[in-house]
């Protein structure tokens, strides 16, 4: 969010995350963050928008939460391991003035690289897979587990700039900088996709 300029406070929103029977990744990440958007909405000004973001890790049509442990964070590092998943995230954005609110989501395919059982261990070690969905950080710095990426890299961190544009741009309301330049140069990628989710052509 400080990437785009926009001036915001975080509001945890406590919600049960539990996945219904037979839910898909989309469906429940839509549902996720617009019960969180809705849980925040009593303590937002009129003036204020709430934005709320969720993201889940999808693999053999099996949505992956975060692990309760290091045994479940193990079984799903293996399961991810040198295959491609895919992760969802929904925003949905409520105006305090009238309730109004916004949905976007965007998929991202994340091809996982072969690391070996000792990479993995230290990093299950280090304890960052624990509050991760599907146990890892496409970010971090010493384990990185993906290869080669070719579509939204904000995304897999939880939180597509690119699509929370154009959301909010329905409402006339857009970031104080050059957000796609911005991100591009903190996460170091040259983004493939920007373009398109600009113009509505992509979800990822």
């Amino acid at each position: 969010m400080s990437l785009g300029g926009w001036v915001f406070q975080v509001t945890p929103a406590q919600v049960d995350e539990s996945p219904r029977p037979g839910e898909e990744a989309q469906a429940y990440v839509l549902r996720l963050a617009q019960s969180k958007a809705q849980a925040v909405a009593a303590r937002a000004g009129l003036n204020e928008v709430v934005v709320a973001a969720d993201t889940t890790v999808a693999a053999a049509g099996e949505i992956l939460g975060k692990p309760s442990d290091p045994l479940q964070a193990a079984a799903m590092l293996r399961l991810l391991r040198g295959k491609v998943h895919q992760v969802f995230t929904a925003l949905a954005a409520l105006r305090g003035s009238d309730g109004a609110m916004l949905t976007d989501w965007c998929l991202t395919d994340v091809p996982m690289r072969e690391y070996s059982d000792d990479e993995m261990a230290a990093y299950i070690a280090s304890g960052d897979p624990l509050d991760k969905a599907g146990a890892y950080a496409i970010q971090h710095a010493g384990f990185r587990p993906v290869a080669e990426l070719h579509g939204c890299y904000a995304n897999v961190m939880g939180l597509p700039l690119c699509h929370l544009t154009r959301t909010l741009a329905r409402w006339n309301i857009h970031p104080q900088t050059d957000l796609p330049q911005s991100c591009q140069a903190e996460l170091q990628y040259n983004c493939p996709v920007f373009e398109r989710v600009l113009s509505n052509k992509v979800q990822g």
